[in-house]
């Protein structure tokens, strides 16, 4: 059995290119820098022991590179999904957006 320990929430943009797996990265990153872990030494556990299950929302899950996205987190054994959500703004001639996308990181270790 695994208990979760960790919830983190994150969100990234791409501004210019539409490019879905930087602004993926990019909500990662910010959710995974909200927070310090302490509680691997009282349980006797390391970074490396987590499982973590990343959940990605963005407009176009089909271009998100699941693989990068997963390396952005250091430690750990990674699950990814990608799926429907975030939010893609156009620019006023259509040829480019912004691109949102949101992460949603949860953290389980073994009992």
């Amino acid at each position: 059995m695994k208990t979760r320990y960790v919830t983190e929430m994150g969100m990234g943009t791409d501004v210019h290119g539409r490019n879905y797996t930087q602004a993926a990265e990019r909500a990662v990153f910010d959710a995974i820098h909200h927070s310090s872990l302490h509680f691997f030494a009282p349980l006797g556990k390391t970074a490396d022991d987590m499982f973590i299950d990343l959940l990605i929302g963005v407009p176009e899950p089909d271009k998100v590179d699941a693989d990068r996205v997963a390396a952005a987190l250091p430690y750990g054994t990674v699950s990814v999904t990608v799926q429907k959500g975030g939010l893609e703004i156009p620019a006023d001639d259509s040829k480019d957006a912004i691109v949102i996308a949101n992460a949603g990181i949860i953290v389980r270790l073994a009992d």
